[in-house]
């Protein structure tokens, strides 16, 4: 199956505006951080970023997305269903399953919404720093027509290093509909 998915992930690739460009994403366990979140078809776009490196990526999605036929098709996907009332307990789920030795690679839009906002949500730090897991920043940019893997970066507690370390990476992306972007922030940089 995951050669059918990167054959369709390299005509994908070669049919759309888009580049594909930056680093190997690889199938070691960890966090993905997939922004400027803008617009529905970065997650198009991550799917054939995973589909092309052949790494299968969880994705966090809407409960109310999950309903009905959806629900196959999201499973399918990667798909892991949060409900956006009780967030947390997607985290506490997360952590758990990586501490029990459950290997997965967790795609997140930190910013939570396509909406602009203040802050990002800190769910990404606190699953990747509690499960100890990497965090690889991916990011989308409509100027350059660019879909890029950057590094892969180990958080280490101190929020306003790593936040300063995440927010470098994403100065130069826009996203698809840049009036939309949000600067990379944590509510917890001004607590």
């Amino acid at each position: 199956m995951m050669r059918v998915r990167r054959a369709i992930a390299r005509i994908g690739w070669a049919l759309s505006p888009y580049q594909l460009v930056g680093r190997e994403l690889t199938s070691e366990p960890g966090v993905v951080l997939g922004a400027p979140h803008t617009s529905n078809w970065d997650f198009i776009a991550f799917l054939g970023v995973s589909w092309y490196y052949r790494v299968p990526l969880k994705v966090l999605v809407k409960k109310s997305w999950m309903r009905g036929p959806l629900w196959a098709l999201g499973k399918a996907l990667g798909a892991v269903a949060v409900d956006r009332a009780h967030p947390g307990q997607v985290v506490e789920h997360l952590v758990a399953q990586a501490e029990q030795g459950h290997s997965f690679k967790l795609v997140i839009a930190p910013k939570g919404t396509r909406s602009p906002r203040q802050y990002w949500k800190s769910g990404f730090y606190r699953i990747a720093l509690g499960a100890g897991l990497p965090v690889t920043l991916a990011g989308i940019d409509a100027g350059r027509r660019q879909v890029e893997v950057g590094p892969t970066i180990r958080l280490t507690g101190d929020v306003h290093a790593d936040m300063d370390r995440i927010r470098a990476f994403y100065d130069r992306f826009d996203g698809v509909h840049p009036q939309l972007r949000s600067d990379p922030r944590l509510r917890e940089e001004d607590s």
